[in-house]
C-alpha cells in the first residue's frame, strides 16, 4: 500500500505520481514556459506500456476468471430468472426476436435486447438445449453442457469488469497497488461472483456503466492534455474566440466523450435503469471541462464550456440514442416481434407505414413495457428495499437443494446472491469517510465516486415510495464504485501525508511519516486479507457446493433474513 500514498495527498487539480505509476505530469516540460502551477494542475497520467502493472493486472484478472469459469455448468438446469433470459437469448439467435416456442408466437418482454443478445452469443458458440421445448443445438465453436453456453457470456463479462476496474482504479489513484486492490476486492465479492456465473442481465449492466465511466475518466485526461499542449505551443487562454482555445480538427475531437455516449447506450440497451447514470455523467463532463479551462487560465470557463463542450455532450447523447435503437435491429428488421405489425395488434394504435411505422411501433412497445414496470408491485419472497441492500438485509436465493452425498445425514446446496459480508458492511463507513476526505482534500476522485454511487442507489429510494417490487441485484451497477470508495479510504489510511497534502521533509517528521505509512499499509493489507478469508468461508454458498446442513446453517449469519 505504500506505493499508493501520494495519490491521496493531491487536491482536485493536483494529481501526483507514485512508485510504479504511469508517467505523470508529462503534459508539461520544465522549460515549456508554462507557469509551474498551471503545468501541475493540468498534469495527467500518460498511458504507456508498463509490464509490471500489466503483470499485476493479469494476476488479478486470472484469479477472477478462475472463480467465474470453474465448474460453471453447476448447478445444472436453469436457476432463478435464467428460465426467462436463457430462452429469450436463444430465441434472439434463432429468430431475431424473443419467441414463445410453446405457443408459436412472439414473446412480450419488458427489458431491451442487448444483454440477451450477449447471452445468446455464448449459446451460439457452445450450444443450447431446452428439453421442455424439444430444442437441442450443438455449439458452432465447441459443444459443452448447455449451462456453460448460457452462462459463458456472463462469466466473461464479469471477468472483464474486474480488468476494467483495475485499470480505472490505477488511472484514478495513480497507483498499481490500489488499482489491483480494487480489482481483487471485486473479484472476491460474492455478489459479483454469483451474477458472473448466472445468465441474468445485471452483470452486463454493471460492465457497460463501468466502461462508460472509464471512458469519461479518459476524456477528462485527454481534455487536460489538449489544453496543456496548446499552452506549450503558445496559446493565450485569455484571448477571445477561437484564438483562446486549443486547435480543432478531427484528431482533437473528444473521442472518449463520444465513446461514453455509445457505452451508455449499450448500458441502456441492457436495462433502462442505466438512465439514472446519464445526468450524473453529464454533470461530471461539465464540471471536469470547466475545471480544465479554469486550470488553464481561461477567464470565463463556464461560458467556454457551454460554447465548446456542451455541443459534444449533445452529440454523445445522440450517439447513446442511436446505439440503443440499433440494438433493436432484430425487432426492427423482422416482422415477427411483439407489437411489430399493426395488423396483428389492431387495438394498440400501431402503424405499418414504411420507416416511420416500425419506429412508432417501437415507441408503443416501450410505453406498454413501462406500464408493466410501473405496476410491478406483486409481493415476492426475496424482495427487499433499497435501505436494506448495503446491509445485506435480504439476499436472493438463486438455487436451493438438499441432495445426498456430502458425508453427513443432511446436506444443503445453495447459490445465494450475497455480497462478501465484510466487504459490503464496509461500504457505508467508507462512503462517510469519502465525504469527509473529499471535502478536506478537494479531490475530484472522491466527488466522482460519490456522485456515481448516488446515481446507482438514490433513485431506487424514490421509486420505493410507490411500493414497487425490488431486489438486491438492482445494486449491481453501483458495486464497482462502492469498491472504489473502500479502496480510496484504504489509500488514505496508507498515506504518509496529511490532509493538506504537505510532506515532511526530514528528521523526526520523516521518521514519523515512515512509521505512519508502515502502520497504514499493515492495516490496509490486513483488511484485504480478512475480506479474502471471509470470501473463502462463504464460497460454498456462492457456487452451490454440496455441504453438510450444519455448515450451511452456520453461514446464515442473519438467520431468517438470509434464508
Amino acid at each position: 500500500m505504500t506505493s499508493a500514498s501520494t495519490a491521496h495527498s493531491a487536491s482536485a487539480d493536483q494529481p501526483a505520481p507514485d512508485a510504479g505509476s504511469p508517467t505523470a505530469g508529462s503534459t508539461g516540460r520544465p522549460d515549456s514556459g508554462i507557469p509551474a502551477t498551471i503545468r501541475h494542475r493540468l498534469a495527467t497520467v500518460e498511458a504507456r506500456l508498463d509490464s509490471r502493472s500489466w503483470l499485476a493486472t493479469a494476476v488479478v484478472v486470472a484469479i477472477a476468471a478462475i472463480f467465474r469459469f470453474a465448474n460453471l455448468s453447476h448447478p445444472p438446469g436453469k436457476i432463478f430468472d435464467e428460465i426467462y433470459y436463457a430462452r429469450d437469448a436463444w430465441a434472439l439467435v434463432d429468430k431475431g426476436v424473443e419467441w414463445n416456442y410453446k405457443d408459436g408466437g412472439p414473446s412480450y418482454v419488458v427489458h431491451p435486447p442487448l444483454g440477451k443478445w450477449l447471452i445468446g452469443l455464448g449459446e451460439w458458440a457452445f450450444g443450447y438445449s431446452d428439453v421442455e421445448h424439444g430444442i437441442s443445438v450443438p455449439g458452432h465453436l465447441w459443444t459443452t453442457s448447455p449451462e456453460f453456453g448460457w452462462r459463458f457470456s456472463a462469466a466473461l463479462i464479469g471477468t472483464l469488469s474486474v480488468l476494467l476496474l483495475v485499470r480505472i482504479g490505477r488511472r484514478m489513484f495513480h497507483s498499481t497497488v490500489l488499482g489491483c486492490a480494487a480489482g481483487l476486492l471485486l473479484a472476491i465479492d460474492g455478489f459479483h461472483l454469483v451474477l458472473s456465473r448466472t445468465a441474468l442481465l445485471d452483470i452486463f449492466l454493471l460492465f457497460f456503466v463501468l466502461a462508460a465511466f472509464g471512458a469519461l475518466v479518459l476524456d477528462r485526461d485527454a481534455t487536460r492534455r489538449r489544453w496543456a499542449r496548446a499552452l506549450e505551443a503558445g496559446l493565450d487562454p485569455t484571448a477571445r474566440g477561437r484564438a483562446g482555445r486549443p486547435p480543432g480538427g478531427w484528431r482533437n475531437w473528444p473521442w472518449w466523450r463520444l465513446a461514453t455516449g455509445v457505452l451508455l447506450g449499450c448500458a441502456f440497451a441492457v436495462k433502462w435503469s442505466a438512465l439514472f447514470f446519464v445526468p450524473a455523467f453529464a454533470l461530471l463532463m461539465l464540471l471536469w471541462d470547466v475545471g480544465a479551462r479554469r486550470s488553464a487560465g481561461v477567464r470565463r470557463p463556464w461560458r467556454g464550456t457551454l460554447l465548446d463542450g456542451v455541443p459534444w455532450m449533445v452529440l454523445a447523447g445522440l450517439l447513446m440514442a442511436v446505439t440503443y435503437v440499433t440494438t433493436w435491429s432484430g425487432w426492427l428488421l423482422s416482422h415477427e416481434g411483439y407489437y411489430r405489425l399493426a395488423e396483428r395488434y389492431p387495438q394498440a394504435g400501431l402503424s405499418d407505414v414504411p420507416v416511420f411505422g416500425p419506429l412508432w411501433n417501437l415507441v408503443q412497445y416501450h410505453q406498454a413495457a413501462l406500464g408493466f414496470h410501473n405496476q410491478l408491485d406483486d409481493p415476492h419472497k426475496y424482495q427487499s428495499w433499497p435501505w436494506q441492500w448495503l446491509l445485506l438485509g435480504r439476499p436472493v436465493a438463486f438455487h436451493w437443494l438438499q441432495p445426498p452425498g456430502c458425508g453427513a445425514p443432511t446436506c444443503a446446496e445453495e447459490v445465494l446472491l450475497l455480497g462478501t459480508p465484510l466487504l459490503w458492511w464496509s461500504f457505508l463507513p467508507a462512503l462517510v469517510a469519502l465525504v469527509w476526505l473529499g471535502l478536506a482534500r478537494r479531490d475530484w476522485r472522491a466527488g466522482a465516486i460519490l456522485l456515481t454511487v448516488a446515481a446507482g442507489l438514490l433513485p431506487w429510494f424514490w421509486i420505493a415510495l410507490d411500493g414497487r417490487t425490488m431486489f438486491s441485484f438492482y445494486t449491481a451497477p453501483a458495486l464497482p464504485f462502492l469498491v472504489l470508495a473502500v479502496v480510496y479510504v484504504l489509500g488514505a489510511i496508507a498515506s504518509p501525508a496529511g490532509l493538506s497534502g504537505s510532506r515532511p521533509v526530514g528528521g523526526a517528521d520523516d521518521e514519523a511519516s515512515r512509521d505512519r505509512r508502515l502502520i497504514g499499509a499493515v492495516v490496509a493489507g490486513a483488511y484485504v486479507v480478512l475480506v479474502v478469508l471471509c470470501f473463502a468461508y462463504f464460497y460454498p454458498i456462492f457456487v452451490g457446493q454440496n455441504i453438510p446442513y450444519p455448515e450451511w446453517s452456520a453461514r446464515m449469519w442473519l438467520n431468517g433474513r438470509w434464508i
